[in-house]
């Protein structure tokens, strides 16, 4: 108890009723409930409603009805204690504040009904089916369907699809990450077909192979699966490389793809399994640790890393929450480790979201495991297909319909796009290449390109996808098709779904470790996950891209083979071939003129590799417009 000296001290009680919506609910939000809310309990003390709240913690009753001065919780605010001060942390309460509760507390406590500090129910985890709004033309894109009221309460008018020289880069880098082949291209250009773009969709969607090879990297990134670097030499980390490629080449439904990584048999196991780590770790990096984030990261936009060490300040995870799922993995019995500090209490398996059902509290390992990816795919789980829509929009787009596209939790700028494409995929087996297909035979997609800033703006609206920089593996398989020289062989076999193996007699970036370009271009070590590569370029980029090795070498290995093929043939058919499989059209006349110049009659080694590293360097060549 306060003594009297102590009790001298304290403010006087506000002189007014106190409006407990106005006046204290303020203060809660501001100074109590990282601690004691949203489904936090520090000192088993919940400020979830007026019950948790008169019930108090482990030391007993917060509050004495119409008794402030005897009330715990004004000794806690006035800091009576030195060393058991509340709050913990930020700033203290001001007596002017301090008189408030006095106040409130004199008057009885009153709660306003409706109002409650517990964790709110999750956003996108419950289906949910938006109605198609009618629509003049009978072939509409439902995702246009969707964005037409979108763009009227926004007074924005959608802008006419980009021509089909540009559709058709942009679709082959976004389905296959190839530049498209000149051939290929004229014949598309001259098709007079009104269906013609989906056809095109739909035909390099059919294209298993290719399909399944630039698929790669996005799943390396977020599988955090690669070829060489920490954790393989000892051991201790396991690739999944084959089941990946056997999965994308199939097509294999989401739902079976994510239940085969969350559930793992002996050849998808690598990305549950993680890195172990050698020395000395913390509790947040072991490897049933690391499945819980991943897991949680890749398939529902959730973000765990905080709360494995302890409850998160920045969204509303428990460090229970964390050790819950990872004890699925675990072998044993979990303690939980607060920063590092063991607290003696065990954590219970169980999924992050209870509202898709309670985890089989069973001792077998293999039977949790089934059982949470039974959970995880349920067709119930709204979060598991919108999570993946996200991605998807994301890539094509720039921008996800929720940002940032890891947490899930926040509203999307379009909800009723997100619901009905999450929709629209469990529907149809949780085919990927069909959400695909619905995305990018959309007039949205086909809008012209806007600059990255729009994108990023506060005040966002959206009026096309964005510029876009090719990837690491893009990059370099769009100047293997230019030079003719691709990398030699694939880090390891690859058996085709038919039980052949692939031989790839032009083996592509995804299937090879990093080199020093890709590096520079923003590939990733893969040792976390990585959802978005960052889409700015930086000095390390400027300086690979003019002055490195890798590159140059390149270039001078495709420029002395494009010579050796073209003796005697005049310059400006040289040119006007390096033109069309760098640039997807013929050069200009100037541009013609400068070329020729440069080559040289008869072309020359030098003269053809200089034209091949300007190309290059054209944005026209580095960018998805």
């Amino acid at each position: 108890m306060p003594t009297a000296e102590q009790l001298s001290q304290l403010p006087p009680p506000a002189d007014h009723p106190v409006n407990f919506t106005k006046e204290i609910k303020p203060i809660l939000e501001a100074r109590c409930v990282n601690c004691h809310g949203h489904g936090r309990a520090k000192g088993d003390f919940r400020i979830d409603s007026r019950e948790t709240f008169l019930k108090g913690g482990g030391t007993g009753a917060a509050i004495v009805e119409a008794k402030s001065a005897e009330s715990y919780l004004i000794e806690l605010v006035m800091g009576f204690d030195p060393d058991n001060v509340m709050p913990k942390k930020g700033t203290k309460l001001t007596h002017e504040q301090i008189g408030l509760l006095r106040a409130w507390i004199d008057q009885g406590a009153k709660w306003d009904a409706g109002i409650s500090f517990a964790r709110a129910e999750p956003l996108n985890l419950k289906p949910r089916r938006p109605a198609l709004p009618a629509s003049r033309a009978k072939d509409a894109n439902a995702i246009d369907r969707l964005l037409a009221p979108y763009f009227a309460a926004n007074k924005t008018k959608p802008a006419k699809p980009v021509d089909d020289r540009v559709f058709a880069r942009r679709v082959y880098l976004d389905v296959v990450g190839l530049v498209p082949p000149p051939d290929a291209l004229e014949k598309f250009l001259a098709d007079k077909s009104r269906d013609k773009r989906v056809r095109l969709v739909r035909q390099l969607l059919a294209d298993n192979e290719n399909y399944a090879l630039h698929w790669m990297s996005f799943w390396n990134d977020m599988l955090r699966n690669d070829y060489k670097g920490t954790g393989y030499i000892d051991g201790g980390r396991k690739q999944i490389t084959q089941w990946l490629y056997s999965s994308l080449e199939t097509n294999k439904p989401y739902d079976r793809f994510v239940a085969e990584l969350v559930s793992p048999a002996p050849a998808s196991e690598g990305f549950a399994k993680g890195i172990v780590w050698r020395g000395v770790v913390n509790a947040s990096q072991m490897p049933h640790m690391q499945a819980a984030q991943n897991i949680s990261q890749v398939f529902m936009g959730v973000n765990l890393k905080c709360a494995s060490c302890h409850d998160s300040f920045i969204n509303d995870w428990t460090l229970a929450d964390a050790y819950g799922l990872a004890g699925v993995y675990a072998d044993g019995p979990l303690e939980m480790v607060l920063c590092d500090k063991p607290t003696g209490k065990t954590a219970a398996p169980k999924f992050i979201y209870h509202q898709l059902g309670e985890l089989e509290t069973s001792t077998n390992k293999a039977v949790r495991l089934e059982h949470l990816a039974q959970l995880i795919t349920k067709r119930e789980d709204g979060r598991l297909p919108r999570t993946l829509v996200n991605r998807l929009w994301q890539k094509f787009f720039g921008r996800g319909l929720v940002e940032p596209v890891d947490d899930m939790e926040k509203p999307a700028w379009n909800a009723d796009v997100l619901d009905w494409l999450a929709e629209d995929f469990a529907d149809h087996g949780y085919d990927v290449k069909h959400l695909i297909e619905t995305m990018l035979a959309s007039h949205a997609y086909q809008m012209p390109a806007v600059p990255a800033t729009e994108q990023t703006a506060t005040a966002f609206v959206f009026r096309g996808p964005q510029v876009r920089r090719l990837s690491a593996e893009q990059f370099r398989d769009a100047v293997g098709a230019l030079s003719g020289r691709w990398y030699e062989k694939p880090a390891g076999q690859i058996i085709r779904a038919d039980g052949t193996t692939n031989h790839f007699t032009a083996t592509r970036a995804a299937l090879v470790p990093a080199d020093t370009l890709q590096i520079a271009l923003g590939r990733p070590n893969r040792e976390q996950v990585v959802t978005v590569r960052s889409p700015t370029a930086t000095t390390l980029q400027a300086l690979e891209l003019t002055n490195g090795s890798e590159l140059a070498a390149l270039l001078a290995r495709g420029a002395e083979t494009a010579v050796a093929s073209r003796t005697g043939v005049a310059n400006q058919s040289l040119v006007v071939g390096v033109y069309q499989k760098a640039l997807g059209r013929k050069p200009t006349a100037k541009e013609l003129q400068t070329a020729r110049t440069l080559v040289g009659q008869p072309a020359q080694k030098a003269g053809v590799e200089d034209l091949l590293w300007a190309l290059t360097m054209l944005p026209e060549f580095q960018l998805i417009y």
